[in-house]
């Protein structure tokens, strides 16, 4: 005689699971993209920042910084760093009002929508290259702070090597006390230079990091504003 086999009966999920899981599944778990990768991307700088501070990099950076270019560069990074997460922020609102958006509801595509309106071809194609023009200007600082980074570091490098060049007199080579200021100078001119050539470039390709960001958030607003007007054109 056969054995009946146990039937398996499959829990139903609990309701709070349930309104969990469906409210999970409400959300668009893209609307805030761009914001998510701008704190991933400076919370990873900022984690190695942290390392090399608890290494001890960032000691012999400020240690050898007499000239405060470092200093001033580190400023000029932050400022950047700010200015990037207010465009961050203020794409990002716009981008989330795409799907919804409607002719005088306050949005840059509400505004758009709004100036589009009974426009032929030729003038929508118009608009949109200047609200290209619009968005690359919006964006544009991020950039020229970190060109101005790098151009620092360079500025850095100048100073140091002056430095190391001007305690370096020939005619007291013969002197063995004047052989050691002569050293202390020459390594402290090379330190500046190496230091802030070093912090100028770094930062440099962190600030660029955001602005690649940004652009590419800018271009996929114009596209989709573009397209939402073209919808509406045919509509």
């Amino acid at each position: 005689m056969a054995l009946a086999q146990p039937r398996i009966v499959p829990h139903a999920p609990s309701p709070s699971f349930a309104a969990l899981r469906h409210a999970f599944e409400g959300i668009d778990r893209f609307r805030w993209l761009l914001l998510f990768r701008f704190g991933i991307l400076n919370l990873t700088g900022l984690s190695l920042l942290v390392v090399a501070w608890r290494i001890g990099w960032l000691d012999a950076v400020v240690a050898t910084d007499t000239t405060h270019i470092c200093a001033l560069i580190f400023a000029l990074f932050a400022l950047g760093t700010v200015r990037a997460g207010e465009r961050v922020w203020m794409l990002s609102r716009e981008l989330n009002s795409l799907a919804g958006a409607r002719r005088g509801d306050g949005s840059k595509a509400g505004e758009f929508l709004e100036s589009i309106a009974d426009a032929d071809s030729t003038a929508r194609a118009t608009l949109a290259a200047a609200l290209k023009l619009k968005l690359v200007q919006r964006i544009g600082g991020v950039r020229h702070i970190a060109s101005a980074l790098v151009l620092l570091g360079l500025i850095g490098t100048v100073v140091g090597f002056v430095m190391a060049l001007g305690g370096v007199d020939a005619t007291a080579a013969a002197d063995v006390s004047a052989i050691g200021p002569m050293v202390s100078t020459l390594i402290e001119g090379m330190s500046v230079a190496l230091y802030t050539t070093l912090v100028g470039s770094v930062l440099n390709i962190w600030l660029m990091l955001n602005y690649r960001m940004l652009e590419a958030a800018a271009v996929h607003l114009l596209t989709g504003l573009v397209e939402l007007g073209e919808r509406h054109a045919r509509a």
